[in-house]
């Protein structure tokens, strides 16, 4: 069985005078230690996915399979477990602490999930060491998203969830993070999925699933991929 496997997804939202089907009937499988991207315009449901993937929202019908066990059947409280010990989260702001420090964004990840971490190493592996007492204020763009993606991945995550990681960012520091994620799947042997705009850099992923109306519209698979380092745009 795929690491993640999706049957039939579909997410309906109706506030009572219209519906939107943000999903519909999205089917795929991704392996374990895959880079994935999901590309496609926006409102075309690639939020909806992640989220779904993610266990923020919950389907309408459909199936998620995650590591053999379907989330779909999941209650809220263990739903809360699989947030926060299973999946890694970054998103496009950041969502950093003011009032903390790099260093104590990245310790309170761990506290909550209740586990052991070694938060200087995991700032060495974004290289911030020389940041940890930095508040987000005196960060550059790019380093916040290193101190975020930092944070996700100390508590040892299942899967990493990217949704739109470089919206914020210039070119330089988007490349910077792209090649960090990569890095990430390789050396941790960790499952991404990075929701992007940015069509140059499908070569740099295992898997691009391009959305469109809230329908998958192509899987491609790269047998044969790229450094960050071979992109322009």
């Amino acid at each position: 069985m795929a690491f993640i496997e999706l049957k039939n997804v579909k997410k309906t939202y109706d506030n009572g005078q219209i519906k939107v089907n943000a999903l519909q009937d999205a089917s795929f499988e991704i392996q374990e230690g895959e880079l994935v991207i999901i590309l496609g315009p926006s409102g075309t449901g690639k939020s909806t996915l992640l989220n779904v993937i993610g266990g923020i929202d919950t389907v309408t019908s459909g199936s998620i399979f995650i590591d053999g066990e379907d989330i779909t059947k999941y209650t809220e409280k263990k739903l809360i477990q699989y947030r926060r010990n299973d999946v890694g989260f970054v998103f496009q702001d950041y969502n950093l602490l003011d009032n903390l420090t790099a260093y104590e964004n990245i310790q309170m990840s761990i506290e909550l999930k209740k586990q052991k971490g070694d938060v200087l190493e995991s700032l060495k592996k974004v290289g911030l060491e020389n940041r940890i007492n930095h508040y987000p204020s005196q960060l550059s763009g790019g380093e916040k998203q290193r101190v975020a993606i930092a944070r996700a991945f100390i508590k040892n995550p299942k899967l990493l969830l990217c949704d739109e990681p470089t919206g914020a960012l210039d070119y330089e520091n988007s490349k910077q993070i792209f090649k960090l994620l990569k890095e990430i799947c390789i050396t941790e042997k960790k499952t991404v999925i990075i929701i992007t705009h940015n069509h140059a850099i499908s070569d740099i992923a295992n898997k691009v699933i391009r959305f469109n109306n809230g329908k998958v519209e192509e899987i491609i698979i790269n047998e044969k991929t790229k450094n960050i380092d071979e992109i322009w745009w």
